[in-house]
């Protein structure tokens, strides 16, 4: 009689976990509620149906173990949680100093295959001399300004290059031996 019961729980939990592959967002958020007595700030379906199909097994067939629930709160406890600032409701926060903002992308480390900024590169492509400057944020090139040497072989070219080997770029020694 007991076995019986237990199918009957599955058949029952599977019919409702199928019956959520059908529902919409809003459907999915109401049932959310539902079953977790909570709104979900998520509008995401696939995430919402997972949760909601966790949440509908785990009443089911009983949930977490008394000692994985400690272990999950010890754990969480011992965690150091990332907090977002709340964005101010009427824009930007006043007390902001827009001197001290950044307002455009920091240069990242220079590759180890490029020479210093404002060193030349040097290369002779079917009786053409090709000279490119490395700049702090790209390369210079007959006027124009280049994000990548990839972009300046293609230019040349008409084909797609891997810029560090049209300008004959290998990794320096030292960074090669690290790799081994």
């Amino acid at each position: 009689m007991r076995k019986e019961k237990r199918v009957e729980t599955t058949m029952q939990m599977q019919k409702e976990i199928e019956a959520l592959s059908r529902m919409t967002v809003g459907q999915l958020r109401q049932k959310y509620l539902e079953v977790f007595g909570e709104e979900s700030r998520s509008n995401h379906k696939q995430f919402l149906f997972r949760r909601i199909a966790w949440r509908i097994q785990a009443l089911a067939e009983g949930g977490l173990s008394e000692r994985a629930r400690r272990r999950a709160m010890e754990i969480a406890n011992d965690a150091d949680l990332r907090i977002r600032a709340p964005r101010t409701m009427f824009g930007q926060d006043p007390a902001l100093n827009p001197k001290l903002s950044v307002t455009r992308k920091v240069a990242g480390d220079l590759d180890a295959r490029l020479p210093p900024h404002g060193s030349f590169l040097e290369r002779e492509y079917k009786g053409r001399r090709i000279i490119v400057k490395v700049l702090v944020d790209g390369f210079a090139f007959e006027g124009r300004t280049y994000r990548s040497l990839s972009a300046i072989a293609r230019e040349v070219t008409g084909t797609k290059w891997n810029g560090f080997l049209f300008f004959n770029l290998s990794p320096t020694q030292e960074a090669a031996d690290g790799k081994k």
